[in-house]
């Protein structure tokens, strides 16, 4: 019988199928702070992670942890490196968000576009005047900037050239002749593409170097009037400094779907600004990706807890490892 403990439940129909895998104990305690539930940390043969963070002394106090998982791609919030060391396979769900997290941004784009969040609560308080602001305006013939031409980069770009914006492309780690062969046209430096973008929208990793990637010096380099969306990671932009643009009018608007903090802190100053739209870490969760990425992490658990090498990990060289050797 092996022990799969979860940071948070899944969706429902990603925890129906994890009850369907055989032998196993499921523990869920809804916490993002392991330190609160370690003995039972320390007993599990599985961890998969939805939130919280798991650092070097977490990972080498569980000594019968074979696999880390997590329903999704990002892996900022595990120490990769204490997993490798200890010969822990960190499963990831590459592939399954793409379409669902390019569709976010785009109804964030339009939500900031038609200035539909604001309208939304004033008409609701009899302010039928918010109509005549002249905060909307067309996206049609616009330039949306895409930072970032991963497949989920990649799909907004399809997503936004097929309502008619012209997409601009910056991305020093794809090549020329991959962003021309999507139908946009590629930006050689941070200057040129933020001065020609009405619309920027963020699709990078969260790295060391791309800490405040989006600070106050790149701000002023945006068109009076542009728009900023991030549905990547929060600690790519200074928040402090977006606030400022958005305030002095610099930028009309910003949406986040994700912030430094999470959960938000909705004391920010930028929950109070009319112009900034935040949704709470969503932007993967409908219902068929919740699935399609719960299925994978499940998967992958369950074949590296049967000593199977699995493909879909973020530290391949993991399989180098002692732990490892003569399994397959």
């Amino acid at each position: 019988m092996s022990i799969i403990m979860l940071s948070h439940e899944l969706s429902p129909s990603g925890m129906d199928y994890l009850g369907q895998q055989s032998q196993i104990q499921i523990i869920c305690h809804n916490q993002k702070n392991i330190r609160l539930v370690m003995d039972d940390f320390v007993r599990a043969d599985g961890y998969l992670l939805r939130i919280g963070k798991l650092d070097r002394t977490m990972i080498e106090q569980a000594a019968n942890l074979k696999v880390i998982a997590r329903p999704g791609v990002g892996y900022d919030t595990i120490d990769i490196e204490a997993a490798t060391e200890y010969g822990i396979p960190v499963v990831i769900a590459p592939g399954v968000n793409a379409v669902t997290v390019a569709e976010h941004t785009m109804a964030l784009l339009l939500a900031l576009a038609k200035n539909l969040v604001e309208s939304s609560i004033e008409t609701r308080k009899g302010n039928f005047g918010i109509r005549n602001r002249g905060k909307s305006v067309d996206i049609t013939g616009k330039v949306l900037g895409v930072a970032g031409f991963g497949n989920i980069g990649r799909e907004m770009a399809r997503l936004a050239r097929g309502i008619g914006m012209k997409v601009c492309v910056f991305d020093p780690f794809v090549k020329h002749n991959i962003v021309l062969e999507n139908g946009c046209v590629s930006s050689g430096s941070w200057e040129e593409f933020l001065s020609e973008s009405d619309f920027v929208t963020l699709h990078m990793p969260s790295v060391p170097e791309n800490k405040n990637l989006i600070d106050r010096e790149k701000l002023k380099l945006l068109k009076k009037g542009a728009y900023l969306i991030n549905c990547a990671r929060g600690d790519l932009v200074d928040e402090e400094a977006l606030y400022d643009a958005l305030l002095d009018g610099k930028l009309a608007g910003a949406a986040a779907d994700m912030m430094a903090e999470e959960p938000f802190d909705t004391e920010s100053p930028l929950m109070k600004l009319p112009n900034f739209v935040a949704t709470p870490h969503m932007a993967a969760l409908s219902r068929e990706c919740s699935f399609r990425a719960a299925k994978l992490a499940v998967d992958g658990m369950m074949a590296v807890i049967r000593q199977e090498r699995w493909p879909n990990v973020c530290n391949p060289a993991v399989y180098n490892h002692p732990r490892w050797k003569n399994k397959f």
